[in-house]
């Protein structure tokens, strides 16, 4: 074979292969767009009830049905409104004082299980993790009767205690969660905190526990929302409007001003408000915790 043809058929190698390489970036574009714009389509479906609410509150009665995102003339008196009509301040510092206690109640109670079940070795742990993480399988409806029998044979119906204790000491998930994450640390500390002398508690307090700050900010953001959002448990405990969370003020709201659907949405954007403030703070440490612990489905 002469040196023309060896050089014929590597220019014709060559060109296959950069036919190759094209053809494999036309398809890594067509995939990334493609991922991107399926991205697109969840997040506008995710974004867009909020910014209907926010277009909606600032809207008239009569221009709650326009297509309009930006109304000419915007209604801020609407949120006015809302504060006249219901006591919204006393509500939401309500609904934020729950929410604290019981999140530093699960967060505490939660990382000290988790921490039981994933480093300390006693008889019977694994079969009284199964049963407690079997709770899970109980749907919320059925332990509300229960529950509120023993809020009220401890006369705490119509209290602050009704909204506090029933969740502050821990809950299925969260040990679940913070005992995986437990999991993770590696013996290594916790074999050199006991050749110094450290205690059990002094292990958890001061040395795993400091580690385990990803999967409690998971865990913190994930209990702020579902106390915050809770409306079933206030219905049933709570009848003051003192004690009262705000949803149900946007039920009682919705109940007497059905139809007047602007100042329903700006109620709805001033509960919404206290989360997205919660989830812009804590959102890099709530993503990596996500991520760490096993939760974004790796």
């Amino acid at each position: 074979m002469g040196k023309a043809d060896m050089g014929q058929q590597g220019l014709r190698g060559g060109g296959v292969a950069d036919g190759r390489a094209q053809r494999a970036a036309v398809r890594r574009l067509v995939r990334g767009v493609g991922i991107y714009a399926a991205l697109v389509g969840v997040a506008w479906c995710a974004l867009a009830p909020i910014i209907w609410a926010l277009s909606g509150s600032l809207k008239r009665d009569g221009e709650i049905t326009e297509p309009t995102v930006l109304p000419e003339d915007p209604q801020w008196s609407n949120f006015g409104r809302v504060f006249e009509l219901l006591p919204m301040g006393r509500m939401l510092l309500n609904t934020t004082v729950y929410a604290v206690c019981v999140t530093a109640g699960q967060v505490f109670f939660c990382s000290l299980a988790g921490y039981a079940f994933a480093r300390l070795r006693f008889r019977g742990s694994e079969a009284l993790f199964l049963a407690y993480l079997a709770t899970l399988m109980v749907p919320l409806t059925v332990t509300v009767i229960p529950q509120f029998l023993l809020m009220r044979a401890f006369g705490w119906v119509d209290t602050a205690w009704s909204m506090i204790v029933p969740g502050l000491f821990g809950s299925a998930f969260g040990t679940y969660l913070m005992r995986q994450f437990f999991r993770t640390l590696p013996t290594e500390l916790e074999e050199a905190a006991i050749l110094d002398g450290c205690s059990t508690w002094q292990v958890y307090w001061r040395v795993l526990l400091p580690h385990t700050r990803p999967a409690l900010m998971v865990l913190a953001v994930l209990t702020w929302i579902t106390v915050w959002n809770d409306f079933l448990w206030p219905l049933v405990m709570i009848q003051r409007n003192e004690l009262a969370t705000v949803t149900l003020g946007l039920v009682r709201l919705q109940g007497q001003y059905y139809s007047q659907w602007p100042l329903l949405m700006a109620a709805a954007v001033v509960i919404l408000l206290p989360l997205l403030a919660v989830y812009a703070i804590g959102q890099r440490a709530f993503i990596r915790g996500i991520s760490l612990s096993g939760l974004g489905g790796r």
